[in-house]
């Protein structure tokens, strides 16, 4: 089972730069996206085979999630089931017959840190809600989730201390939830392997791949003999994120 994520940074940009070409060609399974700032009837994509959903925020233009998935799930749940976070289209759950798959896109916590608060209240929120699941089944959730977990998961490091998805308490946060039973899979796959996935626009970033890896796919740990692979696709364009991908056995 071949699962893509991606933070496409607006949907109909995404679609100018060739997303439905890319969409056909990694032919997975499950296509998560997350930062389609659309609002309900904005678009309509034609997409032979799959089931879609979404999850728009309330404000226009800003952040919201989607799924196209090939095999129907047995529900689809939009939100962490907390009011105050469940605004801004940040999170869809699709329950199959083995597992969960979850999109998730993690507030950023913005300059100076003004909203971490709020990120840190999504973030354990997020954690007790899949906590409740992995007790059913298990959990793949993926997405932008905002954080470089180690310094190998960025370009500078020692410059971005204390900077948005670099924070001690953003870093501890997801270090608490791999601590819960939960696998960062590209680094448990490749634990050296220095490989981003969003650059910045500015200063040439993606060309001298001055970037950082915030997109990522966490499972449970029941899951682990599953994984066959956890890859970066480095070389896709039409975003300032590039797609990750899981493949399972």
């Amino acid at each position: 089972m071949k699962i893509i994520a991606w933070n496409v940074n607006g949907l109909r940009a995404a679609i100018r730069h060739g997303f439905m070409d890319i969409f056909k060609d990694l032919d997975a399974d499950i296509f998560c996206l997350c930062e389609t700032k659309l609002q309900e009837g904005q678009i309509k994509m034609d997409l032979p085979g799959y089931h879609q959903y979404w999850n728009y925020a309330e404000k226009k233009g800003y952040s919201g999630t989607a799924i196209f998935t090939k095999k129907e799930p047995l529900s689809a749940t939009n939100g962490l089931g907390v009011e105050e976070l469940d605004h801004e289209g940040r999170t869809i759950t699709l329950e199959f017959d083995k597992y969960y798959v979850i999109v998730s896109y993690t507030p950023n916590s913005q300059p100076k840190l003004k909203r971490l608060d709020f990120k840190r209240a999504y973030s354990q929120a997020f954690l007790d809600y899949i906590n409740k699941l992995k007790t059913k089944k298990p959990v793949i959730f993926c997405g932008d989730l905002n954080v470089a977990h180690q310094p190998i998961d960025l370009k500078n490091d020692a410059t971005n201390h204390h900077n948005p998805g670099f924070s001690d308490e953003e870093r501890e946060d997801f270090t608490t939830l791999l601590s819960n039973g939960f696998i960062d899979t590209f680094r448990y796959l490749h634990p050296d392997t220095v490989k981003y996935s969003w650059w910045s626009y500015r200063s040439h970033a993606r060309a001298n791949n001055a970037g950082w890896r915030i997109d990522y796919f966490v499972v449970s740990d029941g899951l682990k003999d599953q994984i066959k692979s956890a890859d970066i696709l480095t070389d896709i364009q039409g975003s300032d994120h590039c797609p990750v991908e899981l493949d399972l056995k």
